[in-house]
């Protein structure tokens, strides 16, 4: 009995029982908050990228020049960014059918190379990142 007593009133080793269940729990957390945070960071760069190159677009008057605007701005830009790879990032320039005094920029980002896929398995967003930025041409 003494020694049932003793086993039920001794507090050694608690702290470790109790890190020992908190912190892969802990670590699941972090990992995770690192690899979104990751995944956000590449998918703003590319929405900030996708409205600069629209912005830049303005100035074309024809389809075909706009679209030789956002490759030379794009080009030109992506060479800072350490999370968009040129090589996998699709752009497309066109006039919206619904409204033919605007025009939309949509890129398409392969984002599977991304360390967020490697790290282990839990709810993951799509490996495709797609933005998409309108202008109007004109005025009002």
């Amino acid at each position: 009995m003494k020694v049932v007593r003793r086993l039920l009133t001794n507090k050694r080793g608690t702290a470790a029982i109790e890190f020992a269940i908190v912190a892969p729990i802990f670590l699941l957390v972090m990992l995770t908050l690192i690899a979104y945070g990751i995944y956000l960071s590449a998918a703003h760069a590319l929405q900030q990228l996708t409205a600069d190159a629209a912005r830049t677009a303005v100035a074309g008057l024809s389809e075909q020049e706009r679209t030789q605007l956002v490759n030379n701005y794009i080009a030109i830009s992506t060479l800072n960014d350490p999370l968009i790879d040129r090589k996998k990032l699709q752009v497309t320039v066109a006039t919206d059918p619904q409204n033919s005094n605007q025009f939309t920029v949509t890129t398409v980002y392969d984002a599977a190379a991304l360390p967020i896929w490697n790290l282990y398995t839990f709810p993951l967003p799509d490996t495709k990142i797609r933005r998409f930025a309108t202008i109007r041409m004109g005025g009002i």
